[in-house]
Formats: structure tokens, C-alpha cells, sequence
């Protein structure tokens, strides 16, 4: 009950209009972004399959998995603040909360494999032609939504719907009750905080800072220099966004389970801004990953190009789109491609002796 009264707010004032505004802005961005790398890295074309390395699948699976959290969550949210009850009924009230916790999770999980992923890549260059193949980015992708819908399971279990309580303005709403066992909700949340944001913040800053060094040169041997790394402002914006985007999130979370979160104009607008910092991730990962890639913008011209007529040379089919787009560029010249050559080859034999063959 007192938690409840905490963060409890009656839709009054111009907020029932602005917050669902500045979600559907958020909302919209989010879809039109995210569909477009859909559409460019997913396209099917005519006798032949969309290019499909590691790194595409990565980027692929991000935008499907912050696509569906944006779709999951931010219009179900925006009626929070708009209207005074729950309207969709108990089974949304279950599922759209369990399926934005995991979709959430994917997120973030993927966000880490593409780091990893580009850390073997570039420190582990030779190595990486084993490694980074299609079969295992394919499995990873499938662990990662395997291991976020069972991470999200206490919270389909506990998702209710409550009509007619005394202490609240709203005449039904959307709760996670866990009066059996509050222990147990506030184990869940720390692991929560844990697995979705400490952990992954620690491996994703881990894998660029080893990758930094590569780009620079200062690593001789196993490093793959001047290509498929990100620059230094690169990495630092990545790091800096993920832990900007899910910082207040997970302060408000702690902040309700471990403390007396206050319910005045301040927390309110905490509150709204923490949920646009978390939906506008979801933004900003395409920007990230995809958009800054000058082969993807390359694609995307084509892809419009294609829509009114020939969809152009056999080069167009393979486009892979890394984090660095001068990276990228440097590698289309011709000494860049007899050096991965001969990468192929070398790695090739190391990928022979590693399996014992």
C-alpha cells in the first residue's frame, strides 16, 4: 500500500496530452529507424539471399528486438498518463509487460554481442574467421532470446490486474503484485539491474577499450589494424549512450524497492524523462550501428533506387556494415583486399589446427 501511494499519479493536467505526444514522437522515430535497417539488411532479392555476416545478424536482431520493445511498450505506456484506468484488459496486462522486460533484455544482450563481437574481430583478427561465423552468431542470437524470455518469467507471473483498491486514484490498473514474497521482488529487481545494465555497461566498456588500442596501432601481432574497428569517438559514444539511456531507470527501480520514491512535480518529471531516455535507445541504436556505416547508406540509396527499376551490380548483395564507416571505406581498395586475403588464408589454417584438423 505505502509503495503504491508512492508512485501512484491521477492523469490531470497538460501532462495527459504532452507525454503521449513526446512518446508517440519517440515512438515514431523509433519505428520509422528501425524498420529501415529491417527492410535494407532483410531484404529478400530475386535468386539470391540478403548479405548475412555476423555482424548483419547482430544489427538485424537489434532493430527486431528494439522495434518490438518500442511497439511493446511506449503506446501501452502512454495510456498510463492518459487515461485514469487500464484499458486493454488482464492479458495484455500480463503479456505486453513480460514481452517488454524481455524484448528489453534482447536489447541490451545483443548491444554486448556486438561489442564482443567486434572486440575478437579486431584484437583476435586471425582467430575471428572461425569464430565469427554465420552458424554461431545465429546461435547466439537464439541464446539471447532464449536467456531474456526466461529472465523475464517472474514478471508474467506476477503481472496482475487490480480493480477497486482504496488507496488508488485509478479505478483499475496494470500492478506486478509480490505481497507472498516482497523479498523475492526485490532480489529480482537487483538482478534485474545486475544482468541488464552493471554487467553488460562493464563488458561493453571492457571489449572497446581493447579494441581502442588496435585502431590506434599500439597492438602489434594479433590486431587487425585500420579495419572493422571503431574510432575512439565512436566507442565513447556508444558507452555513453547505453549508460545514459538506462541510468535513471534503474535509479527510479531501486529508488521504489529500496526506498520512499516521493511523488511530487520533480519525480514526475524524473519519471517521464527516464522513460524517454530508455524508449529513445531504441532510437538511437540504428543511428549507431547502422546509419553511420557508410555501406548502409550506400544500401539504403540503392534499395530506393531498386524500388523504381534494376537493382544493380553483384557487389550490391554483400554489403556488411561495420561500426567505423571510414574503416569501412579504407577496406573496398585493392592492397586492403590482397591483406585480407591473406588473413583468409592464414586464418583458414589456424581455424584447421584450432579444431584439430
Amino acid at each position: 500500500g505505502s509503495e503504491a501511494q508512492n508512485i501512484w499519479r491521477m492523469p490531470s493536467g497538460p501532462e495527459t496530452v504532452i507525454v503521449p505526444v513526446l512518446f508517440g514522437l519517440i515512438f515514431f522515430l523509433g519505428l520509422v529507424g528501425n524498420s529501415l535497417v529491417l527492410v535494407v539488411l532483410g531484404r529478400l532479392r530475386p535468386g539470391r539471399r540478403p548479405s548475412r555476416s555476423a555482424t548483419n545478424i547482430f544489427i538485424l536482431n537489434l532493430s527486431i528486438a528494439d522495434f518490438s520493445f518500442l511497439l511493446f511498450c511506449v503506446p501501452f505506456q502512454a495510456t498510463i498518463y492518459s487515461l485514469p484506468e487500464w484499458i486493454f484488459g488482464a492479458f495484455f496486462c500480463k503479456w505486453v509487460h513480460y514481452l517488454a522486460t524481455a524484448t528489453m533484455l534482447v536489447s541490451i544482450f545483443t548491444l554486448v554481442a556486438m561489442s564482443v563481437d567486434r572486440y575478437i574481430a579486431v584484437v583476435h583478427a586471425k582467430r575471428s574467421l572461425c569464430i565469427r561465423s554465420k552458424r554461431n552468431a545465429c546461435l547466439g542470437v537464439g541464446a539471447i532470446w532464449l536467456l531474456s524470455l526466461l529472465i523475464a518469467v517472474p514478471v508474467a507471473q506476477h503481472q496482475a490486474l487490480v480493480r477497486g483498491h482504496q488507496q488508488a486514484p485509478n479505478s483499475s490498473f496494470c500492478w506486478e503484485l509480490w505481497s507472498d514474497n516482497p523479498a523475492a521482488k526485490q532480489t529480482y529487481k537487483v538482478a534485474i539491474l545486475v544482468v541488464g545494465y552493471l554487467l553488460p555497461l562493464v563488458l561493453i566498456s571492457c571489449c572497446y577499450a581493447k579494441v581502442g588500442p588496435c585502431n590506434a596501432g599500439a597492438v602489434s601481432g594479433r590486431c587487425r589494424r585500420g579495419a572493422n574497428g571503431a574510432t575512439a569517438q565512436t566507442v565513447l559514444l556508444v558507452v555513453a549512450v547505453f549508460l545514459i539511456s538506462w541510468l535513471p531507470h534503474h535509479i527510479i527501480v531501486m529508488w521504489v524497492e529500496f526506498g520512499q520514491f516521493p511523488l511530487n512535480n520533480a519525480s514526475f518529471t524524473f519519471r517521464i524523462i527516464s522513460h524517454c531516455l530508455a524508449y529513445g535507445n531504441s532510437c538511437i541504436n540504428p543511428i549507431i550501428y547502422a546509419f553511420l556505416s557508410e555501406n548502409f547508406r550506400k544500401a539504403c540509396r540503392h534499395r530506393i533506387k531498386a524500388s523504381g527499376g534494376d537493382e544493380g551490380g553483384p557487389n550490391s548483395a554483400r554489403m556488411s556494415f561495420e561500426i567505423a564507416p571510414k574503416a569501412l571505406k579504407q577496406e573496398s581498395t585493392l592492397p586492403s583486399l590482397q591483406i585480407h586475403e591473406n588473413l583468409l588464408a592464414k586464418g583458414a589454417l589456424d581455424c584447421a589446427r584450432w579444431l584439430g584438423l
